[in-house]
């Protein structure tokens, strides 16, 4: 693992018969961090009965996660896809600047910094 990279895993409950808009969302989501610089992978799971979701981000540091932060994927349209989802699970691996890391901690994440690791 690069020690200087910031992943972001997280579990989304969708609720009942709100899928399509979830996806929706999820789309224009994608759509809107393929164009942020630094922003390395952002990939989207989906259980097979549409209830549940899993979202793996990776950041090339800290300065993409402050974007990233700031950006309107995160500003309008997380928001608005906790109308039809709810975090159940929120952890960051790695060591994002102090201003992200408490944003972050704001949506319930809990970061683990990195310890060690290799890297190529």
């Amino acid at each position: 693992m690069n020690s200087q990279t910031v992943h972001f895993l997280i579990d989304f409950t969708i609720q009942q018969g709100k899928f399509e808009s979830f996806a929706a969302t999820v789309k224009s989501m994608v759509e809107g961090t393929g164009k942020e610089p630094g922003a390395l992978a952002y990939e989207w799971y989906l259980s097979h009965d549409h209830s549940r979701c899993r979202l793996l981000e990776t950041y090339a540091n800290a300065a993409a996660v402050q974007k990233h932060l700031a950006s309107a994927v995160v500003q309008e349209l997380v928001p608005k896809l906790l109308t039809f989802a709810a975090i159940a699970r929120f952890e960051v691996y790695g060591n994002p600047d102090a201003q992200s890391a408490a944003g972050l901690k704001a949506f319930g994440a809990e970061i683990y910094p990195h310890w060690q690791g290799l890297a190529s």
